[in-house]
């Protein structure tokens, strides 16, 4: 039996009283990092070939159906407004498209074809790199996108809950995060979804520093698009430069980022 299926280690979840329930779930929360420690080699090793590959113009892909999909449109969503990068640069595909962010499509990740035409949908290069996500290992829309994607050159991995699984030896870099039996026995979107957001976490910011989106500690391109990381840029640029938060805040809105409101400061002050 797959790990991510086998019983629950709790008995009788209905008669637990509230502080019961939480403090138990949160105990079963507790074993997800360590697990995810154990794989940081692989992590890095998946990280060290998708650096060098986008640096030449390749893209990263996510594929995933459920929760697992979800996961990946999340982090690739976030991309954009927090390093200032391109939209395409990671792209996170669900099988069943969009409307299976919010509701499930029926079917959609019984279907092998599916995620290799979702891809073919943005074009694909022998630099793009495609990311299958499955707590069990075993849905077949992601196996199929990162088999044909393997077969066709990209650079391929996974992040899977179970060992051995048939997505883990489709790929050439799996990441394998084990976190034994669901609270609720079979809901991968508990610790399962942990570990996987856990890691994908790790692999775009780990990407994006190396890649030069971040300075010193700070999101140096990210996206001004409310009040809030407007102020938030001000106070990096004050920081940077000595400048009072109006001197700042003008240069920031001229330049339009971080980056090159400081860039601009310091190419261009009288002392320079």
């Amino acid at each position: 039996m797959k790990v991510t299926e086998s019983s629950s280690l709790y008995e009788n979840l209905e008669k637990m009283d509230t502080l019961d329930l939480l403090k138990n779930i949160n105990a079963e929360d507790h074993k997800v990092a360590p697990a995810v420690k154990e794989k940081i080699s692989e992590i890095s090793a998946l990280v060290d070939q998708i650096v060098p590959r986008m640096r030449e113009g390749g893209r990263l892909f996510y594929i995933g159906a459920g929760t697992s999909g979800r996961l990946g449109v999340l982090d690739a969503s976030e991309c954009p407004p927090t390093y200032g990068v391109p939209h395409d640069w990671v792209v996170g595909l669900i099988a069943g498209g969009d409307t299976a962010i919010r509701k499930a499509v029926e079917n959609a990740e019984d279907d092998p074809e599916m995620a290799w035409r979702d891809i073919q949908a943005y074009g694909f290069s022998q630099l793009d790199t495609v990311i299958g996500i499955a707590a069990s290992g075993t849905t077949p829309y992601v196996i199929g996108g990162v088999k044909v994607a393997r077969e066709k050159g990209l650079l391929t991995g996974c992040v899977t809950c179970n060992v051995d699984s048939p997505l883990a030896k489709a790929v050439e870099f799996p990441v394998e995060v084990v976190v034994g039996p669901e609270f609720v026995t079979g809901s991968t979107r508990m610790k399962s979804g942990t570990a996987q957001k856990l890691v994908l976490n790790m692999i775009s910011t780990t990407v994006m520093i190396k890649l030069g989106r971040v300075k010193g500690n700070k999101m140096v391109d990210m996206q001004l698009s409310n009040a809030k990381l407007v102020d938030r840029g001000t106070k990096m640029i004050m920081e940077a430069t000595g400048l009072n938060y109006s001197e700042a805040n003008g240069l920031l809105i001229s330049q339009g980022s971080v980056r090159s409101a400081t860039e601009y400061y310091y190419n261009n002050r009288a002392d320079s």
